[in-house]
Parts: structure tokens; C-alpha cells; sequence
């Protein structure tokens, strides 16, 4: 369990450190570092599979496939679904809209468990209750001072929880799934980052890029790498929790970048902290009731 803790923050910070690493690719922009990402994950996540004897899971995915070939449209879709996700985390270091995103993570786990409530039915504890009523104060202070939610934070708070549902509904959540959904960006993956004006401007007039672009690659294959084994090793709730870790380390990041909190914010962002500490509460009650002899 101790392994799984550490890979689990590894993980968070790797991705966190990737957030905070895309601002230095400059004059590349988010299009661009999005599609070297995409292109330098794949192998690295092909190896790891097939090491790790996970390569299988990409047979079964795609017999299931052939089985029907209707399903064909779905993967597709869901590889739409996760490569806007991958896209918008690289891109908005670039563009102001970093802490915008953090709080669609911090948003997540809560449209996660109202997702639940209404797809599957699952009943909500007291502190889910509240936690659902903290976040609704938040964005009702959003809607007030703003008119609005900012639609990089609803992107990443609703999206996800769609493609989560369609991938656990049509059975491919697994690492076969996965691998078939980034095999399935790499075309749109290779026109950004060789189409227009490729990267030989760009390389020409900042030969780092030489490194940094691989240093990518390797931050990605990494952090996913961490990420997947603590999946394996963490019991499902303790590995829940540490999921909270990341968006807190985006935060950091977003504030590094030169971001910040406005004034008329907090009564946005207090709440929906507090939401995730109620959730996380009831977490680590959870555990430690299943760790009673």
C-alpha cells in the first residue's frame, strides 16, 4: 500500500509538473504540444503494456469490436471525448485559463457522484449531500458574479463524467480501451504537430525544443505509468482520495504562472474546497470503518 501511495502522489506530481512544464515550450502552442504529447505516449504506452502482459486487453478490445461493428462509431467517440480532455490541459497553461481548469478537477469527483446518483441510481450519504450542497453555493457565486462558468471549467467537470459512463457502459475501460482511443488521435495528433508550419521554425529559432519535446513525451509516459500501477496496488476508495491531490498541485501551478484568486473568487472556490474536504472526509471514514476487525 505504501508503493501505491507514493506512485499515486508521483502520478499528481508528474502531471502537475507537465501543467506547469507546457508554459516553457514556447513559440509551440497548445495545438502543437498536444500532438507530441499524443505522439510520444503511445509507444512508451505500448511498451509498458506489452511488458507488463496488458497488450492482450487491445485483442479484446478490438474482437469486441468486430462482434458488432456498430461499435466501431463508439470508440471513435470516446477518443473525441478524452483527446478534447488531454488537449485542454496542455493548452490552457498557455492561455490564462489554468486555475479555470483546476477547479473543473476540483468540480469532478462532485459531478462524478451527482452522475452516479442520476445514471446509476446510487444513493447519496449525508456528507455527499453536502458536499453537493458547499459545490452549488460555489457555482451559484460563479453565475452571480460572472453570468457564468467558465466553459474550460464545464469541459473538463462534465466532460469526464460522460466519457467515464460511456466507457464503463460499452465495457472498455481498461488499458486496451485506452491504448485503442490514443491510437485513434495520433492522425489528428501528427497534423498539429507537423501541419501548418511544422516545427522546423520553431526548432530553428529554439534548438532546446530538441530536448524539451522528448522531455515530454517522458513526463507523459511517466506520470500515466505511476498512475496505473497505483490503480493496481491502492485499494479503489484510498486510491479515490489521493486523487484530490492533483488538482490542488494545478492550483500552485495556475498561481505560478501568474494567475490569481480575485476577491469576489473565494466565495467561489472556498465552497467547492470545502466540498472536496466533506468527500474526502467521508473517504477516510470509509476506510477506516473497512479496516475494523
Amino acid at each position: 500500500m505504501i508503493k501505491g501511495i507514493v506512485l499515486s502522489v508521483v502520478a499528481s506530481v508528474l502531471f502537475a509538473v507537465m501543467y506547469y512544464y507546457t508554459s516553457t515550450l514556447a513559440p509551440l502552442d497548445g495545438e502543437q504540444v498536444f500532438g507530441w504529447r499524443t505522439l510520444l505516449t503511445v509507444p512508451f504506452l505500448t511498451l509498458f503494456m506489452i511488458f507488463s502482459a496488458d497488450w492482450r486487453r487491445v485483442s479484446e478490445t478490438l474482437r469486441w469490436v468486430k462482434q458488432r461493428p456498430r461499435r466501431l462509431l463508439f470508440l471513435p467517440l470516446s477518443s473525441a471525448l478524452l483527446g478534447v480532455q488531454l488537449w485542454l490541459f496542455l493548452w490552457a497553461p498557455l492561455h490564462g485559463k489554468a486555475l479555470e481548469v483546476s477547479l473543473g478537477y476540483f468540480l469532478l469527483p462532485l459531478t462524478m457522484v451527482l452522475a452516479g446518483r442520476v445514471i446509476f441510481r446510487d444513493r447519496l450519504s449525508l456528507l455527499q449531500k453536502l458536499a453537493v450542497g458547499c459545490a452549488i453555493i460555489g457555482v451559484g457565486n460563479e453565475l452571480y458574479q460572472v453570468g457564468g462558468v467558465s466553459w474550460a471549467t464545464l469541459v473538463v467537470a462534465l466532460g469526464y463524467p460522460v466519457y467515464f459512463i460511456l466507457r464503463r457502459h460499452f465495457g472498455t475501460d481498461n488499458l486496451g480501451g485506452l491504448w485503442c482511443e490514443l491510437a485513434l488521435m495520433l492522425p489528428v495528433a501528427g497534423w498539429f504537430a507537423f501541419g501548418g508550419n511544422g516545427p522546423q521554425a520553431a526548432l530553428a529559432t529554439h534548438p532546446l525544443l530538441y530536448v524539451q519535446i522528448p522531455l515530454l513525451g517522458i513526463l507523459s509516459a511517466s506520470a500515466l505509468v505511476c498512475y496505473i500501477l497505483a490503480s493496481r496496488l491502492l485499494p479503489f476508495s484510498l486510491f479515490g482520495l489521493l486523487s484530490y491531490v492533483e488538482p490542488v498541485l494545478l492550483v500552485v501551478v495556475a498561481l505560478l504562472l501568474g494567475e490569481s484568486i480575485g476577491r469576489d473568487e473565494w466565495l467561489t472556490y472556498v465552497p467547492i474546497w470545502l466540498a472536496v474536504l466533506l468527500l474526502v472526509s467521508e473517504g477516510v471514514r470509509h476506510l477506516l470503518r473497512r479496516r475494523r476487525p
